[in-house]
């Protein structure tokens, strides 16, 4: 067939066939800018999103509560006869990842725990030990923030031997060393009362500080909700803006619950404690109110990391009394710095002579180690965990402790002896000139 022929028979044909292929062809074309301009707002929102919260928020969908039990018996733990925290069911150690890929939810959890602990050792300074709260400061005036320190019967009244323990810095309150320890190893190597239960077994009145109790913090008043985003100024008329901005407002906030449900936290603020708003203040007023006024004849001072920093501002506040009232002290992997704390060379020499530094070293205990700075000697704490350096210093500290009152009571001995000898010789020289 003659090729004229074939388009008179088959051009109207090809010539629908086009036109059809050319209409779908055009509705593609706009299916794909509609979806193109619908994900251009989803990606815009996207942006805005992201750039109003970090990354960690987007973490948060479906995030329980913040709602914990408020006791022990609560949590389904408890101590065991070893002072070790177990499930009361299971008998198992504390899980830290109680519910997988939700650390914030964990980390809540565990803190919520560690404030039970906090109250639970309270209740063991008072029942085990013995000891009584003195509250700080010690003129407080009704509703006034104030903190505490821990006392034994004698802490003042003792004529002899007077302990001062004083944690570092962090979460832990008195009577602690780590909550860490506490709740995944035992009530020993955590907590103060080793030392508390061994210095009344000879003789020493203990004082327990407070050095992180700072401030008293109260919930914020709620603030009323922002808008998503600040009106932009328009020429466009108020009320063609106002649905804009409803539509936009609706596409947005559809968006963000799709995204990101997060829980809000409860925002708190803060009032110091008068004079004992930081470790150092607190180690300096304790001093000035309660050690100073002790009837002990010997104190002794053992402090752990920022606590023995804590003691060093103390030595410059106060030298001339420390020299003259603390017989020694133990410090466990101290956080102190003699040139940073800008030290006078007579608390160097004084330090050298009545400190000891039980720090974490891979060394046997007691291995003497090379001073880093020109103050008080270094020995191993037997172990490389620098939480764990009170616990494992503990019987050395006390040994520590009684060479030196030894020493000092020797020397003590003999300077009288050398009196009454020399008194005797005078006498007798008298004697017998008459």
């Amino acid at each position: 067939m003659h090729l004229s022929n074939l388009w008179e028979v088959r051009g109207p044909m090809l010539s629908h066939h086009c036109a059809a292929t050319l209409a779908l062809y055009i509705l593609w074309i706009t299916m794909a800018q509609v979806a193109g301009q619908e994900d251009r707002e989803k990606t815009t929102a996207l942006k805005d999103l992201l750039s109003r919260i970090d990354l960690d928020e987007l973490m948060k969908k479906d995030e329980p509560p913040f709602t914990f039990p408020k006791t022990l018996k609560e949590f389904e733990y408890d101590f065991n006869e070893y002072g070790q925290l177990r499930h009361i069911i299971t008998g198992e150690p504390f899980v830290f990842n109680a519910r997988e890929d939700l650390h914030r939810w964990n980390q809540k959890r565990y803190e919520a725990l560690g404030e039970i602990i906090t109250q639970y050792v309270y209740e063991l300074l008072e029942k085990k030990c013995n000891m009584t709260k003195a509250i700080l400061p010690v003129d407080a005036t009704e509703g006034e923030p104030t903190s505490f320190i821990y006392l034994s019967p004698d802490a003042l009244s003792n004529p002899l031997k007077l302990l001062v323990l004083i944690q570092g810095s962090g979460v832990v309150r008195a009577g602690q060393w780590a909550r860490r320890l506490i709740i995944n190893q035992d009530l020993d190597s955590g907590t103060q009362i080793p030392f508390i239960t061994k210095a009344v077994e000879e003789g020493y009145g203990v004082m327990v500080l407070n050095p992180n109790e700072n401030y008293k913090e109260v919930e914020k008043p709620a603030k009323s909700a922002c808008p998503l985003s600040p009106t932009e100024p328009s020429d466009e008329p108020a009320e063609k803006r106002e649905r804009k901005d409803d539509k936009e407002g609706k596409k947005k906030r559809e968006f963000y619950e799709k995204y990101r449900n997060p829980q809000k936290e409860t925002e708190t603020e803060q009032t110091p404690i008068r004079e004992n708003s930081s470790s150092e203040d607190h180690v300096l007023y304790v001093w000035d109110h309660f050690v100073s006024k002790a009837a002990a004849k010997n104190v002794f001072i053992m402090a752990h990391s920022y606590g023995g920093l804590s003691f060093v501002e103390l030595m410059n506040q106060r030298e001339m009394q420390v020299k003259n009232k603390v017989c020694a002290v133990a410090l466990t992997d101290s956080a102190h710095n003699i040139w940073l704390q800008e030290t006078s060379k007579g608390t160097q020499d004084w330090m050298h002579e009545h400190c000891c530094n039980w720090v974490s070293s891979p060394e046997p205990l007691d291995t003497q180690l090379d001073p880093m700075l020109p103050d008080c000697p270094r020995v191993s704490a037997g172990t490389e965990r620098h939480e764990l350096t009170s616990w494992m210093s503990f019987k050395s500290i006390f040994r520590f402790f009684s060479e030196v009152l030894e020493a000092k009571e020797g020397e003590e001995a003999e300077e009288i002896s050398n009196t009454v000898t020399t008194r005797s010789s005078s006498l007798k020289n008298k004697h017998q000139d008459l």
